[in-house]
């Protein structure tokens, strides 16, 4: 079982490589910005099985959010810092590789990324489904290296 930076690279990799490959053949063509946060999405989700125990990958991903909450509570969107600080306290509500490394979870936890901005500001499912995707692909990576799956 690969530790923080088996889990690092992993997400690099099969970011780097499925990003790629839509690109080659044709399917998706980011621009460079919006690849770069896919590579970063996948990265967060091949780390966040893992933030119910204390680890690396537990201070980056909490360091991230608790910046993201600030920078969201000084733009005033009390809103978004709440659900993000509501969806932050989800990994404690269960014990190491427990809810965090199953398939369902993998599936149903980046789904907020598709749900919010659909509900919230009426954004087409489309436009959001990549964020979503990379998301899954970064779980996929992180529980197939954890022979989970």
């Amino acid at each position: 079982m690969p530790g923080y930076r088996g889990h690092v690279v992993g997400g690099v990799v099969v970011g780097v490589g499925g990003l790629a490959g839509l690109i080659w053949f044709g399917v998706y063509r980011p621009p460079v910005q919006e690849a770069l946060l896919l590579v970063g999405i996948v990265l967060a989700g091949a780390l966040f099985p893992d933030v119910d125990t204390d680890s690396k990958g537990q201070n980056v991903f909490y360091s991230v959010l608790a910046v993201v909450d600030l920078a969201l509570m000084i733009q005033k969107e009390y809103q978004w810092a709440a659900i993000l600080g509501f969806c932050a306290l989800l990994p404690a509500l269960g014990h190491h590789r427990g809810w965090t490394h199953t398939l369902w979870a993998m599936l149903l936890v980046p789904l907020p990324i598709i749900l919010l901005p659909v509900l919230f500001y009426q954004t087409p499912w489309q436009q959001v489904l990549p964020f979503y995707g990379a998301a899954v692909l970064g779980y996929f990576s992180h529980l197939f290296l954890d022979k989970v799956l």
